[in-house]
């Protein structure tokens, strides 16, 4: 761990230089309004101590857990989501295993040193920041918010059930039926099923044999929803439909076998298209070079079979017919770092493609060290340098064809590669062609914090792209060190738009919406030219009202197209 300590530090004093892709400021016809925000839950008094009562606080300061909208969807006049708390605690414990606490003026994470991991030895420790998620539904004719937790807490195997749930990461509605899901924390995945009609609770449901979900879609009059096999989704993925009703709720079948847990879905030229998250990492990596066997399952572009052919939609006859169309190794030459890319938001848009990248940060810098330890200072200097990826943009059609084509739009033409062979066995990093030539500029839209797509979604004759911008993070990791090139006029998350398919994307807003604090914006749903965003802020002790920085917490945003 002290190796990636010194990467982060390392890394923000490389010579980053974000090259604006686009002017500064909202263009004036995109309005935003807050509609509803995550207010503190919990009292904090210092890491590994008991948590006040509270709030209001009467000792400690106030804390918000809740830190992602999550999962959401829309029937009627009424947005569904849910949410999940210090998920960048989770994902820094688990992904990069830090396990040593982090606190300052922004956010806590205890791992396993907080009050929930002492009370449950067993407990991992990249789950200690693990707090059970929240339900609501928004009523966006009369802008009213209602919790629904109470609903599935009510009884003890609800309360328990999503007391197991680490977050609510997805969310659909078909049919008068909403459902919530997410993994649970003992590589499981929990269902939770509402009447959309009169929001009533359905029930809820815990599947064995599936350990993740990301997103649902509505494709040709049927429910799908893209899961992950295994802790995490790490032994692979199907795409399940849902065959139920109010009655049954829980009915599904599997209609999809893929080698990677499913990530994104978009109904595309008359198929189903998914992307999906990689198996492993730096350990696929290395058992690809060692073995010579097939390579570990990496992220990817599967196609189904048409829905037209055979039986009305897809159906499990179909399950073995998926084809890969992309795969992230036909653009970046490190082996290594090809295991750490994972695909995120897609969309079928004016006869194309689109999808773009996911890099957890650092997460290719710890794989990187932990196959190939440098042996000084210079070496780890090189291995983080090299190992930073921003997030890229494809496009693509007519896929299975002869007439098949993919258009890089934001990327690279070359990338650094390590070869553990050069300089006599010492190894280096070399530049290699990716194959590509970016078609409207470099790889983030030209900001190299820019590190996640997490959405895509069409609205008033546009594509829009929501994705998460780190820099507000690795700025807590610059003292007392100088020198480092982070603007805090960009801290934010991004939101672009394509107005056509013969345009570069432009910025819609570069700061988080109304607040520099939320990283990302990680979902999107479209109502016809309005648009609703779930905003991911987890700066959990940003709830002072009376200081001059923005609160933490997520939030539900409003958009607004004019479509003149």
């Amino acid at each position: 761990m002290r190796l990636l300590a010194a990467a982060a530090a390392a890394l923000l004093l490389a010579p980053f230089v974000a090259t604006p892709a686009h002017a500064a400021g909202r263009p004036p016809e995109f309005r935003h309004e807050l509609l509803a925000k995550a207010q503190p839950d919990e009292c904090f008094n210092g890491v590994g101590q008991p948590y006040p009562a509270g709030p209001p606080c009467t000792a400690g300061q106030a804390k918000v857990n809740q830190a992602y909208v999550w999962g959401t969807a829309l029937a009627g006049n009424r947005l569904w989501f849910g949410t999940g708390a210090n998920l960048h605690c989770l994902t820094s414990g688990r992904t990069l295993d830090f396990k040593e606490p982090t606190l300052n003026d922004d956010w806590v994470c205890e791992y396993g040193r907080s009050q929930i991991a002492q009370r449950n030895p067993n407990l991992p420790h990249y789950l200690g920041d693990h707090r059970m998620p929240r339900l609501y539904m928004y009523d966006v004719r009369n802008r009213s918010l209602t919790e629904k937790t109470s609903a599935v807490t009510a009884t003890p195997a609800g309360l328990q059930m999503l007391q197991a749930t680490a977050g609510i990461r997805s969310a659909g509605t078909h049919r008068g039926v909403v459902f919530f899901a997410g993994p649970s924390i003992s590589a499981t995945m929990n269902m939770f099923a509402f009447d959309a009609d009169t929001g009533a609770y359905l029930g809820a449901k815990n599947f064995t044999g599936y350990g993740n979900i990301r997103h649902f879609l509505v494709a040709d009059g049927a429910l799908y929803a893209g899961v992950g096999v295994g802790a995490n989704g790490s032994l692979g993925g199907h795409v399940l439909r849902w065959v139920g009703s109010k009655a049954d709720p829980f009915a599904f079948v599997s209609v999809a076998n893929l080698t990677a847990q499913a990530a994104d879905l978009a109904f595309h030229d008359g198929r189903v298209f998914v992307t999906t998250w990689p198996a492993s990492a730096a350990a696929g990596a290395a058992d690809e070079e060692t073995s010579g066997e097939a390579p570990s399952p990496l992220a990817a572009v599967w196609m189904s079979p048409r829905l037209s052919t055979g039986a009305p939609g897809l159906d499990p006859a179909d399950a073995d017919g998926w084809q890969q169309v992309w795969s992230v190794t036909e653009y970046e030459p490190d082996l290594v770092t090809s295991h750490t890319y994972a695909l995120g938001g897609l969309a079928s848009y004016g006869g194309y493609l689109y999808w773009g990248t996911m890099h957890v940060p650092l997460k290719a810098t710890t794989a990187h060290l932990e196959l190939y330890p440098p042996k000084d200072e210079a070496g780890t200097r090189a291995t983080i340098e090299n190992t930073q990826r921003a997030t890229v943009i494809f496009r693509g059609k007519d896929f299975g064809s002869s007439r098949e084509r993919t258009e890089l739009l934001y990327g690279a033409a070359q990338l650094p590669a390590y070869d553990p062979a050069a300089a006599g066995g010492a190894g280096a990093w070399n530049p290699v062609a990716t194959g590509y030539t970016p078609k409207y500029g470099s790889a983030g839209f030209g900001e190299p914090f820019l590190n996640y797509t997490w959405k895509m979604v069409v609205s008033a004759g546009k594509l829009f792209v929501g994705t998460m911008d780190w820099s507000y993070l690795a700025k807590e990791l610059q003292t007392p060190l100088t020198g480092i090139n982070i603007d805090p006029a960009k801290f934010g998350g991004d939101l672009y738009v394509f107005d056509s398919t013969t345009r570069p994307a432009r910025a819609v807003d570069k700061t988080g919406l109304g607040n520099y604090l939320n990283y990302g914006v990680r979902n999107m749903v479209a109502d016809g030219s309005t648009l609703y965003l779930g905003m991911a802020d987890p700066m959990n002790l940003r709830t002072d009202p009376d200081d001059d920085v923005p609160q933490g917490g997520w939030e539900l945003v409003k958009l607004t197209v004019d479509c003149r």
